[in-house]
C-alpha cells in the first residue's frame, strides 16, 4: 500500500516549460518538455533543488492563461527567465499526497488511488487550485518516480 498523506507546502516559484496541447496528447509532450528542460537546467537562476522536477496544473482552470502542464523548476526568486520559458507562482496550499512508482501509463491508477483516499478521509479536492507533482526521478517514462500532490481542503 502506498503512502497517503496529507502535506503543505508553502509559496513555490517555478521557472519552465508550458506545455499546452489537447488533452490526450500530454502523456506524450510532458516527457518532451522535461527532456527539453533537463537540456536547459544550466539557464535558470537560484534553482532550490536542480534534483528535482516540479509539475503544475489545474484540473478546472479560471482562465486560458491557466491551462496547460508547467513543467520546470523550484526557485528562490525570479533572477531572469531564459528564452521561450515561463514563471508559475503557486501559493500556500494544502495537499493529498501519493508517491506514483513506475510506468507513465500507471499514473492514473495512482490518482484513482490518492482521489478514494481524498473521499475517504473527508477532504474535498481543489480542481480550480495548482496540483503539484514532484518528478524524483524522469530519465524513462516507464521508471518514474513521481511524488502526485492534488490541493485539498
Amino acid at each position: 500500500m502506498p503512502d497517503l498523506t496529507e502535506i503543505e507546502f508553502g509559496e513555490l516559484k517555478l521557472i519552465g516549460i508550458r506545455v499546452l496541447c489537447p488533452p490526450d496528447q500530454y502523456p506524450a509532450e510532458i516527457p518532451q518538455a522535461i527532456h527539453l528542460l533537463s537540456e536547459r537546467l544550466t539557464e535558470i537562476k537560484g534553482a532550490v533543488n536542480s534534483d528535482r522536477l516540479v509539475g503544475a496544473f489545474k484540473v478546472e482552470e479560471d482562465s486560458p492563461e491557466e491551462d496547460g502542464y508547467w513543467i520546470g523548476i523550484e526557485v528562490k526568486e525570479f533572477i531572469s527567465i531564459p528564452n521561450g520559458m515561463s514563471s508559475l507562482e503557486i501559493p500556500p496550499q494544502k495537499y493529498a499526497s501519493i508517491r506514483h512508482k513506475g510506468s507513465n501509463d500507471e499514473i492514473g491508477n495512482s490518482y484513482r488511488e490518492l482521489h478514494s483516499w481524498i473521499e475517504e478521509k473527508g477532504y474535498k479536492r481543489l480542481k480550480n487550485k495548482w496540483h503539484i507533482e514532484i518528478h524524483y526521478s524522469w530519465e524513462s517514462i516507464e521508471d518514474l518516480d513521481i511524488e502526485l500532490l492534488d490541493t485539498i481542503a
